[in-house]
């Protein structure tokens, strides 16, 4: 694979998906292809039915002579040609000549792939399944451990752990909605022949078409045209949009995880050596590996729409970007969810530093409920100047904002000290971030059982 590794997947189980996108698993596909379009051919009327059925036979992998396909390779430079001619040596005579009957090569590699990605696909869905039961996990226990929110890195309003993750999981809902939804897009065959009209066989081709789709359980194209290339690039871009809610943990874990923060920890293994010359060292490896992998798949969708725009009927310059394009971006985003996955089910925050650093500016981060309470005294505008001038005192020369309320005329003939404090203790302004952490619970435990049911 061409992620960018790090330690922790060398010993990482990739969950068969690296074989999946093996050489082996490519001349496998090109068979199954292969077959089922002369299966569907013969119920066509198209090629005679022993032929299919001797093709269906020929097309194994313990009946390819690769050796020859190499040397065939090396006389005429073609990548698709060579694999054809020993798979018709493979088949009887009569029936040999009948093998990729009036169709082109980008039929069936552009289809192989595509049949490669879904399997590949259906691995990410239940990664992205086992994602959501990790989190929803995550957001029960932690419904109740109240942090500082943070908008433009500093302190916003309190909020829970749980309320944090259910926003992880409200965002991994909808991609995978997404991800589903996009499915009848793109994962077509096409079988329409050297610029996609059908030329070679008018008659039976849209029906070989389908025929051949039903075989493989996959869509197909109704224009299987040779230059259309939106599907893939919709793919890459789901995939960069399902990375980016990785990549988000990824940075919050990364920099939550510093000593000077310490609200969350990576998952460790006994053992693990952080740097060469720092023993003390134990990284974020797994929201590192997150991080880079995300960074790099970004790029990929880019590259692929400056290619998707070459004119005419096909271009070869296009098909093997692409090739490259599609196989990177699975095997980044296989990096990806791996590490999230290990990631989500590991990570503990720590609730005892949660709780002290969102107490280190000692009720200040309450501003709002207590100008909130002023306003059904004073009106919210003049009650926001009457915090503002106060809070923004305490700040600036580093006072205690509980004094300076209580030694606040227009404060303190609306409220008591005890008062005060109740509404300048965090754990009394979450909003509803314990009910929003368990109604997301909920809803990522449906969708993970979903998923489970869907594509196990």
């Amino acid at each position: 694979m061409r992620a960018l590794y790090d330690s922790k997947s060398k010993t990482m189980n990739d969950r068969g998906i690296k074989e999946l996108l093996s050489n082996e698993a490519k001349y496998k596909t090109w068979l199954l292809f292969e077959a089922a379009l002369a299966k569907a051919q013969a119920e066509a009327g198209f090629i005679p039915e022993q032929a299919a059925k001797d093709i269906k036979e020929a097309a194994k992998i313990e009946n390819i002579d690769f050796e020859e396909m190499d040397r065939i390779y090396r006389k005429i430079g073609h990548g698709f040609v060579p694999f054809l001619k020993v798979l018709v040596n493979a088949c009887p005579e009569d029936s040999g000549k009948y093998i990729h009957y009036g169709i082109t090569t980008q039929n069936i590699q552009q289809s192989s792939q595509l049949y490669m990605m879904k399997t590949v696909h259906d691995k990410f869905m239940i990664l992205l399944g086992e994602i959501l039961a990790n989190l929803s996990e995550l957001a029960e226990k932690s419904k109740d451990m109240v942090m500082t929110g943070r908008t433009h890195g500093r302190h916003a309003t309190p909020i829970t752990y749980g309320y944090k993750v259910s926003v992880w999981i409200s965002d991994f809902i909808d991609a995978y909605e997404r991800m589903k939804e996009s499915e009848k897009r793109v994962f077509k065959i096409m079988m329409g022949g050297a610029v996609g009209t059908f030329s070679s066989m008018p008659e039976v081709g849209i029906d070989v078409q389908k025929r051949v789709a039903e075989l493989t359980g996959m869509y197909y194209m109704e224009v299987p045209s040779r230059n259309i290339s939106t599907h893939k690039l919709e793919y890459m871009m789901n995939l960069s949009l399902l990375a980016n809610i990785c990549h988000k943990i990824g940075e919050e874990v990364y920099s939550t995880t510093l000593e000077e923060i310490a609200e969350v920890s990576e998952g460790f293994t006994k053992g693990t050596v952080g740097s060469s010359t720092m023993p003390h060292k134990i990284n974020p490896k797994l929201a590192k590996g997150i991080i880079a992998n995300s960074q790099k798949l970004y790029s990929l969708p880019s590259v692929g729409s400056y290619s998707a725009v070459r004119p005419y009927e096909g271009d070869s310059s296009s098909y093997m970007l692409f090739d490259g394009l599609v196989e990177e971006s699975l095997e980044l985003m296989t990096e990806i969810l791996l590490r999230t996955e290990e990631l989500t089910r590991t990570m503990t925050p720590n609730e005892d530093r949660l709780l002290y650093n969102v107490m280190r500016n000692k009720g200040l981060d309450n501003t709002e409920y207590v100008m909130m309470k002023m306003a059904e005294k004073l009106g919210k505008d003049e009650s926001h100047s009457l915090l503002y001038d106060i809070a923004i005192k305490t700040a600036a020369d580093g006072e205690d904002f509980y004094n300076n309320l209580i030694n606040n005329e227009v404060i303190m003939t609306s409220f008591n000290t005890d008062e005060i404090k109740e509404m300048l203790d965090p754990r009394n302004y979450t909003g509803l971030s314990r009910e929003l952490a368990e109604k997301e619970a909920s809803r990522g435990r449906e969708t993970s059982n979903q998923i489970f049911k869907e594509y196990h």
